[in-house]
């Protein structure tokens, strides 16, 4: 009895004592703050909830394809588009919880009905919709979000292959819930990350084949199922009538034509066509003066196309020279500061953007992220105490702008300025041929993707070509170059390079910037960006807590990829640019990530 009643006098101490607050299962979670949204909410504010359903569209896009499965490194060429896709929409893969597009970075329920984060962010426990189903009506359980993380884990691409690296434990709690506990390498963002992985259904994919291209229709738990697919020409999708997640708040609005086509082509001039003649419903032209010229045809001009611009509240894309700093020729960053004079937008946005372009100076050019404009602060200079000299003053102080040439295409000033630099690390001009320290020739090779790139690419080699840099231009396909990227075997890109940046900053700036991702093919830290500087500003800006701390932490990756010129920075126009045919109608908003063509719709007969 005497130890029976110490037991129970222990136990009661025990029950007495503080525990951890666990907080309620929530039906949104958002990176900062609170979700904008009551938990009464029924639709997404820019969508239209009572949007029609019907009618198809095809989507046209350059390349090709010859595989469905998004997530896996080796394909030959590129995996198709909508199966899990910014643009047209995540058409067959869904993940736990839903992005809205106007917050910076706040999720709602999908998949996962609602989730239980713990105030530390060391743990967060999904509960899964009990209606949540497969396409092939099969339900969607804990079980699948295991596999899903086994499948990723072993034989995925990334980002997916490296998210259980952050992972201490991963385990079914209920018929229809699953937790994850985060190691000492998560983040405060990762549990957000974890809510946006796509799921994918284990009685439907082999493990020992997963890794292994395919072209057979997959399942998944999305909208739409795959119809028809013609390889490297047509992927065709029809809207699942039992799709189960059709009245789920979140997808609202969403998701209205019958049919979604996506139609490829060889280049942009076949695809420009097509769509006069009226195969494809959608051009997203980024050139302004050559759209306006495109749209001189008669179905323009009788108002069947529609051209419309849309406002966004993000930070533009970053476009520019991209240069593989793994190659010797890159790895001096005086040598890539040099080059990043010689790029003249004065005069590229007078004679072929009619002045409607700015210069992009900023990774987070136009919002309080940015490092233009804005010294830094204290919290700033801390962080950058342990790597002194890493930022000039001008960019320091916010102060730092990039030369402005007066658009004669041969400002003088300019180009001395950067020949001076160059020779000041021991490059000399012999026979009107630049040479570089070892007295060898120095150029290198421009790989594009389109005439609009070559374009470009021959502006800045013409450039160039004025203090003996010698630059050669390759055009090659979307598929080629695809394969290049992944491989890290080029040496200059143009474009875009896949910096979509936002207002909330985080886990993908890993995949973009750190020494880890710089070693892992297929990643996209394609100017092969090693410096523990921006390892530690990530580290920061992903684990701070305040937005004070935060917006410090984002200012310091900006001023470190600024001094680091990885990049020769073009120009952008914050407004988006659609031209369609008249038979689609959208919502009246637009959110502040811009245009969503997943809630458009085509007008009934």
């Amino acid at each position: 009895m005497g130890r029976v009643l110490v037991w129970l006098i222990t136990a009661i101490s025990f029950l007495t004592l503080p525990q951890p607050a666990l907080s309620a299962p929530k039906y949104a979670i958002a990176m900062q703050g609170e979700p904008a949204l009551p938990p009464d909410y029924t639709h997404f504010s820019y969508v239209n909830p009572d949007a029609p359903k019907g009618g198809n569209i095809t989507y046209c896009v350059v390349g090709s394809f010859d595989n469905l499965n998004p997530f896996i490194l080796k394909s030959l060429r590129t995996t198709a588009r909508g199966m899990m896709d910014t643009i047209f929409g995540n058409l067959v893969f869904e993940p736990l919880m839903q992005r809205s597009a106007d917050e910076a970075f706040t999720l709602y329920g999908l998949l996962a009905a609602s989730a239980d984060m713990d105030p530390e962010r060391k743990s967060i426990e999904f509960h899964l919709d009990p209606k949540a189903k497969w396409s092939d009506g099969q339900p969607v359980t804990p079980e699948d979000v295991l596999f899903t993380y086994d499948a990723y884990t072993q034989k995925g691409r990334p980002p997916y292959s490296d998210r259980m690296a952050r992972i201490a434990k991963l385990e079914k709690t209920g018929d229809h819930s699953v937790r994850f506990t985060f190691n000492d390498k998560a983040d405060r963002e990762f549990p957000l990350i974890i809510a946006l992985t796509p799921i994918i259904p284990r009685h439907a994919f082999a493990m020992d084949t997963f890794d292994r291209t395919t072209l057979k229709p997959l399942i998944g738990s999305g909208p739409y199922t795959i119809a028809q697919v013609q390889p490297g020409q047509r992927v065709v999708f029809k809207r699942n009538p039992d799709y189960w997640g059709k009245d789920v708040p979140a997808k609202r609005g969403f998701d209205n034509y019958d049919q979604i086509t996506i139609e490829y082509f060889l280049n942009a001039n076949a695809k420009l066509e097509a769509f006069k003649k009226g195969l494809c419903a959608i051009d997203d032209d980024g050139d302004p003066v050559k759209r306006e010229r495109d749209l001189d045809f008669p179905a323009f001009h009788k108002g069947d196309v529609v051209s419309e611009t849309f406002d966004t509240g993000i930070p533009p894309v970053v476009t520019g020279f991209l240069f593989n700093t793994r190659l010797p020729k890159f790895s001096n960053p005086v040598v890539r500061r040099a080059l990043g004079m010689l790029y003249d937008f004065e005069w590229a946005n007078k004679n072929l953007f009619g002045g409607k372009y700015a210069r992009t100076m900023s990774y987070w050019q136009n919002s309080e992220l940015s490092a233009l404009g804005h010294p830094a602060d204290d919290r700033e200079k801390a962080l950058l105490a342990p790597y002194p000299g890493r930022v000039p003053s001008d960019v320091m102080d916010g102060t730092w702008r990039p030369p402005v040439t007066d658009g004669s295409g041969q400002d003088r000033k300019v180009l001395k300025t950067a020949f001076d630099l160059l020779k000041s690390i021991g490059y000399h001009l012999q026979g009107g041929t630049m040479l570089d320290p070892d007295g060898k020739p120095f150029g290198f090779e421009i790989m594009t993707s389109s005439q609009d790139e070559e374009r470009l690419a021959g502006i800045y080699q013409r450039t160039l070509e004025k203090i003996g840099i010698n630059v050669t231009i390759r055009s090659l396909d979307g598929d080629q170059i695809q394969s290049r990227k992944q491989r890290f075997d080029f040496e200059v890109l143009v474009g875009s390079s896949g910096f979509n940046n936002s207002l909330s900053p985080g886990i993908e700036q890993i995949g973009r910037w750190s020494s880890n991702a710089a070693k892992t093919e297929g990643s996209f830290n394609l100017a092969g960006v090693a410096d523990p500087a921006i390892d530690a500003a990530i580290e920061a800006m992903l684990r701070a807590r305040s937005k004070e701390d935060y917006v410090a932490a984002v200012r310091v990756l900006d001023r470190l990829l600024i001094s680091g010129n990885y990049m020769v920075p073009m120009q952008y126009n914050t407004q988006q640019w659609l031209a369609y045919w008249n038979y689609l109608e959208h919502p009246k908003k637009t959110p502040i990530f811009g245009y969503q063509l997943p809630s458009w719709w085509r007008k009934p007969n």
